[in-house]
């Protein structure tokens, strides 16, 4: 993984630009968006990287910027099983900040991939400055969530009959 820390005001510009149309953050005052946009620190992953894996301690989500990742269960094992694949946009590891376990899937770049990194920490700070606010991205990433879980169910429920 390859990242980049300081920024120029057209680099954080262009970042506010693309976060802004990010679901989690919709709602976002412009106060609290230039929170979000000054600490995201930007990864670049090389096609085949292990973005992260399964079974490790997760303390970031990202929010994908370009390219596209694969989520997937039993990394190098014959039974490897990929869940999904998401591209622009879409955002992963959110399930690290809500409930602080490990990792329950690993996440592979399926070409070279730019993503924006969230700490938890970083959320934290929000919180501590924007509760309100916080509490919007908290909804809408279990909304999300919520999404997610009802397609599993279709498919689940297709499946099985």
């Amino acid at each position: 993984m390859k990242t980049h820390a300081a920024i120029g005001e057209d680099a954080l510009a262009a970042r506010q630009a693309f976060l802004q149309g990010i679901p989690i953050f919709a709602g976002l005052t412009s106060a609290a968006l230039m929170e979000i946009v000054s600490v995201a620190e930007e990864a670049v992953f090389k096609k085949g990287d292990i973005i992260v894996k399964e079974g490790e301690p997760g303390n970031r989500m990202f929010i994908i910027g370009s390219g596209s990742v694969e989520i997937f269960k039993y990394l190098g094992q014959t039974r490897e099983t990929v869940l999904a694949v998401l591209g622009p946009c879409d955002f992963l590891g959110e399930m690290s900040i809500i409930d602080c376990v490990t990792r329950s899937a690993s996440v592979r770049a399926v070409e070279d991939t730019f993503l924006f990194a969230l700490k938890g920490i970083d959320l934290y700070h929000l919180y501590q400055k924007h509760p309100d606010q916080y509490a919007i991205v908290i909804l809408n990433i279990a909304r999300d969530l919520s999404r997610r879980l009802r397609a599993i169910d279709a498919k689940f429920s297709a499946i099985s009959h």
